[in-house]
């Protein structure tokens, strides 16, 4: 599994509208390209993601290059990612899956380090973190 965290996207405070509708910057938008070739050796037969504008527009590139569909899962949102959504992570871990949420979703994987915007984790079955990816970009 490939556990993602949603690239840059600006700041919460200077954002007007509702927090779930905060797009990409200019610099997450180039970190979203760029996983297209950072994962390319990564087998990926499904992507998930937050519902969240900016989660979603994380894996959009990585799905068309894939030729898969982005899977929004609610469990994965926000407000409900430190229960339902670190369930989810552990039973998708070691699954040929990229998984995109927020910050605060590493805790599913014991050890983890606490994860930079844009950056990745290769988790085992288990769950198990094999590598972590820097950001690119």
């Amino acid at each position: 599994m490939l556990l993602i965290r949603h690239a840059q996207a600006g700041d919460r405070e200077e954002w007007e509208g509702d927090d779930r509708e905060r797009p990409l910057d200019e610099r997450g938008q180039r970190q979203a390209a760029a996983l297209v070739d950072q994962l390319a050796g990564f087998a990926i037969e499904r992507i998930v993601s937050s519902p969240y504008r900016r989660c979603l527009e994380t894996v959009v590139p990585l799905a068309g290059a894939r030729g898969l569909e982005v899977e929004a899962l609610p469990e994965l949102g926000e407000e409900h990612q430190l229960v339902e959504g670190i369930d989810a992570v552990r039973a998708l871990a070691g699954e040929p899956v990229a998984v995109c949420g927020h910050g605060g979703l590493e805790r599913a994987v014991p050890g983890a380090p606490r994860w930079k915007k844009g950056s990745t984790f290769v988790v085992a079955a288990g769950p198990r973190l094999v590598e972590a990816l820097p950001p690119p970009a």
